[in-house]
């Protein structure tokens, strides 16, 4: 008989409170339950939203172990867990996917009802799998979304976790495509979907947004506006796809108009937001093709509330929300993963810094430099 899997102490980038800090501290991981897997990180990376969770969002719940890209190896199993496998190379999602709820049924959008984003910090049972140790001392602990990345073992409910095959895709580019690329190319293919010699405008060209630029360049856009107040992104931008950069620094009329003029005064057919900066929703929504266009926001923001123009929502505006790019973990994501798989996207690119788990904070200033895209976490 298997030996039962126990408690593992380990190395952890806990956050002890609004603002920080964030540190290095050992924890105790609890094995997995019924349904959950225990997994050993490979790598993780870092995302604009794992930096709000540091400044309290959603909720300001510490002490929380953070992130939630990342990339690992299936170490021990729940038994009721019958699709996974000791040894499994798995991705963690946001959300998950049941396939019979009236929402995965209805083909319009993937939030799934029964396996819905886990934005308690919590396990889906209400429970905590970490703990923090200090001396003689422990303290529960939090994890983000459905799990928490950074960290050497983490457990998260297999519902919420995808196989990939073992030495098909690099860890670091699993890793982005856990979250961020997915996001932005998804959102290209299902959000809003870009069709053949359409235009597109993408505000916020970090990786979210610069994956959105692949997937508008991909579905067969032929004018791609790139919108961002750093110079330094329009090289790289027009590298992947954007054919007009819109340097939003100093402009002296909304990004909106300056579209718009780009565009015989039409305006696109999908806006994409991915800078989660609120004046941008807006302005996303009034550049778009006036009944017929689309604004979706995928850039997260600490916001309780944004401002939109009512004339321009009345006659006909459009502007929604996207997780994960509208893609679907079990319907979908496969077939972004084959793509990869066949090296068919640019993911390289995107990955410009790289620390061990043990330099996390050093990551955070990585991410101020304006030639910093995305910083991968080497953890084993």
């Amino acid at each position: 008989m298997a030996k039962a899997p126990q408690v593992i102490t380990c190395k952890a980038a806990v956050c002890w409170g609004v603002g920080g800090p964030v540190k290095i501290e050992e924890v105790e991981v609890e094995p997995p339950r019924p349904s959950e897997i225990r997994v050993k990180m490979l790598c993780a990376s870092i995302c604009r939203t794992d930096i709000l969770c540091i400044n309290g969002f959603p909720t300001g719940l510490y002490p929380r172990v953070l992130g939630h890209e990342g990339v690992g190896v299936v170490e021990s199993l729940g038994e009721e867990v019958k699709d996974l496998q000791v040894g499994d190379t798995v991705i963690p999602t946001t959300l998950g996917e049941c396939g019979e709820c009236g929402s995965c049924e209805s083909g319009r959008t993937n939030f799934c009802q029964k396996y819905p984003i886990g934005a308690t910090g919590l396990m889906p049972d209400g429970t905590s799998r970490f703990t923090v140790r200090e001396g003689n001392k422990r303290t529960p602990a939090y994890q983000f979304l459905s799990c928490a990345t950074w960290c050497e073992y983490m457990v998260v409910d297999a519902n919420y976790a995808v196989k990939i095959d073992a030495g098909s895709i690099p860890p670091p580019q699993a890793s982005i495509i856990s979250c961020a690329f997915t996001s932005g190319y998804g959102a290209t293919w299902k959000a809003a979907p870009v069709t053949v010699g359409s235009s597109v405008a993408v505000f916020g060209l970090g990786p979210v947004g610069l994956s959105a630029v692949q997937g508008a360049r991909m579905h067969g856009a032929t004018k791609i506006i790139g919108v961002d107040k750093n110079e330094r992104r329009r090289k790289i931008a027009s590298e992947l796809g954007v054919t007009h950069f819109i340097n939003s620094e100093g402009l002296e009329k909304p990004v909106s108009e300056v579209v718009k003029e780009l565009t015989d005064g039409k305006g696109v057919d999908a806006c994409f937001e991915c800078s989660g900066y609120a004046p941008f929703m807006n302005q996303a929504m009034k550049a778009v093709v006036q009944g017929k266009g689309k604004a979706v926001v995928l850039g997260a923001g600490k916001y309780d509330s944004i401002q939109l123009d009512f004339v321009d929502l009345l006659f006909g505006g459009s502007i929604t929300g996207s997780i994960f790019g509208g893609v679907k973990i079990k319907s979908d994501l496969p077939h972004l993963l084959h793509k990869c798989k066949n090296k068919e996207f640019e993911i390289d690119a995107l990955l410009t810094h790289e620390v061990p788990l043990c330099d996390i904070n050093k990551a955070f200033e990585m991410m101020k430099e304006p030639d910093c895209i995305k910083v991968v976490v080497k953890i084993s």
